[in-house]
């Protein structure tokens, strides 16, 4: 009755399943990922016209893990599950932040990406798997992405770097690394490691990147098969905004990024500030749109600084710094 995709392949030595069609179906992208037999369900939900009166991304990721996904019920003086744990908390960053940056410039529509462990065996660390159900979900939802991402963990056991091992060869691993990307770039690296050196650090997140490949392959073939049509991308026409800050902010700044002098530099920017948000200050309402308006105003500035719009060598250099 229903139509249900997969994707199946065989990721550093167990089945990795990628299912989507059969639950959530009314979320704009839901995908069921098995690994070994740890499964977890990301859900992906947008709103088709954006937030008023937000000026950032209103992105909302949660890691859900419950009790039954291991066999357990809640007891004790705890008999229900309350606020996330550290480990859901860390787990929704770890998804939150190789996803973030796809999103196209001035998407402001409310998205909320919820993944929930049904299933854990104990084996296989559901985190990872969490990050690439999360990125299909997305891939196949129809919601401006520019992705898909892939993510692994990689182990240094015995001398030898190892691509996701299981949570109990992890007890004997010198390095704990989760990387994140797309095919052609890293977009994300945490990692905890006993002392080793630069040259094993870097093979070690070029291994994870190399390793989640066939991930990104696989998603991208689900999305040929399941995904919904893309969405009109509708942005805010900022030409009247920029064509303001050149003509209130941009000369005075200018000569502000030149002082090669960091501390000068700052209060060069900081008297610029003053004297733009003090005509725009008189018709706000209150501080907080004026600082809303010098914040693009810095934004814009800033932007043209790195795209080397201001020629001089000295504000490029002070624009890295």
């Amino acid at each position: 009755m229903f139509e249900i995709h997969r994707e199946e392949l065989d990721w550093a030595g167990r089945k990795l399943v990628l299912e989507t069609g059969r639950v959530a179906r009314q979320a704009d992208g839901a995908v069921l990922a098995t690994w070994g037999e740890t499964t977890v369900l990301a859900t992906v939900v947008s709103a088709k016209a954006p937030k008023p009166g937000v000026d950032f991304f209103p992105l909302t990721v949660n890691y859900q893990e419950k009790a039954f996904a291991a066999g357990r019920i809640p007891g004790g003086y705890f008999k229900r599950e309350g606020r996330p744990s550290e480990k859901e908390t860390l787990v929704s960053r770890l998804i939150d932040r190789p996803i973030r940056p796809l999103f196209p410039e001035g998407y402001r529509h409310d998205t909320q990406v919820v993944v929930t462990v049904l299933s854990h065996d104990l084996e296989n660390d559901p985190d990872v798997l969490s990050m690439v159900a999360a990125s299909a979900a997305l891939t196949i939802s129809g919601i401006p992405f520019m992705g898909p991402i892939g993510g692994a963990r990689v182990g240094h056991i015995k001398g030898e770097l190892k691509l996701n091992p299981t949570i109990d060869e992890m007890k004997e691993s010198a390095l704990d690394l989760v990387v994140a990307g797309t095919a052609d770039a890293v977009l994300m690296v945490e990692s905890e490691a006993k002392e080793l050196s630069e040259a094993i650090m870097l093979e070690a997140v070029m291994t994870g990147h190399r390793g989640f490949q066939p991930v990104i392959d696989a998603i991208i073939r689900l999305a040929e098969k399941a995904a919904k049509e893309p969405r009109d991308l509708v942005t805010v026409d900022k030409s009247a905004c920029e064509k303001a800050v050149s003509e209130v902010a941009e000369a005075e700044l200018r000569v502000a990024y030149k002082n090669t002098v960091k501390q000068q530099r700052y209060a060069a920017v900081d008297a610029v500030k003053a004297r733009s948000c003090r005509p725009c200050s008189r018709k706000a309402r209150n501080r907080s749109s004026t600082s809303r308006w010098w914040a693009k105003c810095s934004t814009i500035c800033r932007r043209k600084l790195c795209a080397g719009t201001f020629s001089t060598r000295a504000c490029v250099s002070t624009a890295v710094m």
